[in-house]
C-alpha cells in the first residue's frame, strides 16, 4: 500500500515535523559532505523544522514527493527510501527545538540507532547525534514513535498531529 500524505491539509505555519522513511534494500549513499554510508533495510525516522515560507506544508510537502536535487541530508535517503508516515506540530518549542527533543527521545530508545552522526544536524546546537533514527524492520516502531513524540508534546502542553500510515 501506498502513503498519500495529506498535503493540502498541512498547515503553512512554522513548526517541527517527524517524516517516516522505509528503507526496502540496503543502500550506500554518499549524503553531501557526511560521506558515503551504508544504510541498512528498516525504517528511519527524520526529524527536522520547517522555519521558511510556507512552514510545514512547503518543507514536509517537499520531502514527501522527493527532490530532484538535493538540498538537505534527507534528500539523499528520501531518493531511495518510501515515506510512509509523518507527525507534526506548530506549537511553540519546549525549551530546546523539537527537532533535538524527539530526535533525542527516540535515539535513547533501547531498539533504535544512530545510522549516520550529524546526519540533518549539522547546525544543532543542543548536542543531538544526529536528526535521523533507524529501527530495524522487525521493531514495532509504529507504537515506538508514536508514544515517544506524544510524550514529549503531552509533557510540554503541546499536541502533535500524525498523518496516516501505510501500515494502518
Amino acid at each position: 500500500m501506498r502513503f498519500h500524505p495529506p498535503l493540502a491539509v498541512l498547515p503553512s505555519q512554522p513548526g517541527a515535523y517527524a517524516l517516516v522513511l522505509r528503507l526496502e534494500r540496503p543502500t550506500r549513499l554518499q549524503v553531501g559532505a557526511l560521506g558515503a554510508v551504508l544504510f541498512p533495510v528498516g525504517v528511519y525516522v527524520y526529524l527536522g523544522s520547517a522555519r521558511g515560507p510556507g512552514g510545514i506544508r512547503a518543507r514536509l510537502g517537499r520531502h514527501l514527493r522527493g527532490a530532484a536535487h538535493p538540498r538537505w541530508h534527507v534528500d539523499y535517503l528520501r531518493a531511495v527510501a518510501q515515506p510512509i508516515a509523518c507527525a507534526y506540530t506548530t506549537a511553540p518549542p519546549p525549551g530546546m527545538p523539537w527537532e533535538c527533543a524527539w530526535s533525542q527521545a527516540l535515539a535513547a530508545l533501547p531498539e533504535a540507532w544512530v545510522p549516520l552522526p550529524g546526519f540533518g544536524a549539522s547546525d544543532c546546537r543542543h548536542g543531538c547525534p544526529a536528526h535521523l533514527v533507524a529501527f530495524a524492520p522487525a521493531v514495532a516502531w509504529e507504537t515506538l514513535w508514536v508514544s515517544t513524540l506524544e510524550a514529549r508534546a503531552l509533557a510540554a502542553g503541546s499536541r502533535i498531529h500524525f498523518c496516516a500510515s501505510a501500515a494502518e
